[in-house]
């Protein structure tokens, strides 16, 4: 499979590491552009791929060209390809916040496809959801599929306002866990704990917490009881946190960064 990236951000690192690493493609099929000469010869050093400093060269022979630039940039890397695509390429968007209206009147192109990852993609960990216009083939989907798949998890959402759903769900959602992880570390070194000895301990909690809720099918107030003794210490946290709002807070986060999501893709559509 031939691949493209616009762009060759930390994202587009960790697509074509996952996806040399799962053998979908061969660093001979994979081209990669950027305007960063240094990043150019770090990728093609590291991963043996094409890294290009034009944008249509770069596309110019992929079956999956994947826009992993920055919202800034898009503009610009639309304008290049407009009216140059061929019609069974398909493209891939990583960029935020970036509609299917606006990748598809940018680029003149119908077959597109939209995604929405987070961070911990970079590590093979991450959550993905996407969603596709009418253009897109069955085979393309499961394409589309596969390569996401190299990220973490992937969700296919019919409805295109779900990826503003995950994004204030997943995609920030990593940001409210390193705050949360902070005042966790921050509480304990208070109170003596060596910060570097809080900072693992802290990690390994939340990790090992998340894992046990995947894995045991149970609950997550069925799990919280488990912990709770009653008149217990950890009941005095949760009620500490119960009196602080933590949970209606969370969930206001969530809900306030839909709806700046939602303003930010009408934004664009303008």
């Amino acid at each position: 499979m031939k691949l493209a990236f616009m762009g060759g951000g930390v994202m587009a690192e960790a697509f074509v590491k996952g996806i040399l690493g799962r053998g979908l493609a061969l660093p001979s099929d994979i081209a990669v552009s950027d305007i960063d000469r240094a990043r150019r010869a770090y990728l093609s050093k590291e991963y043996r791929v094409s890294a290009l400093g034009d944008n249509l060269e770069a596309a110019s022979s992929a079956e999956a060209i994947v826009l992993a630039v920055k919202p800034q940039s898009l503009a610009e890397v639309m304008a290049d390809l407009n009216g140059r695509l061929k019609r069974e390429q398909m493209v891939i968007s990583i960029v935020a916040g970036a509609t299917l209206s606006t990748l598809t009147v940018g680029l003149g192109h119908s077959v597109v496809v939209r995604t929405m990852p987070n961070t911990p993609g970079q590590i093979g960990q991450g959550v993905t959801v996407w969603t596709a216009t009418e253009a897109v083939s069955v085979e393309q989907k499961e394409i589309t599929r596969r390569l996401l798949s190299v990220l973490g998890v992937e969700f296919y959402a019919e409805k295109e306002d779900y990826l503003n759903i995950a994004t204030a769900l997943s995609g920030s959602g990593p940001a409210y866990v390193f705050m949360i992880l902070e005042a966790l570390i921050e509480g304990a070194v208070y109170l003596g704990l060596p910060w570097a000895m809080a900072r693992e301990m802290a990690i390994q909690t939340v990790a090992g917490s998340a894992l046990l809720a995947q894995a045991s099918g149970k609950s997550l107030a069925e799990l919280r009881n488990q912990v709770t003794s009653p008149g217990g210490t950890t009941a005095e946290g949760l009620l500490k946190l119960e009196e602080g709002g933590v949970r209606a807070i969370l969930a206001q986060a969530v809900i306030a960064a839909y709806e700046k999501a939602k303003l930010l893709g009408s934004a664009d559509n303008k």
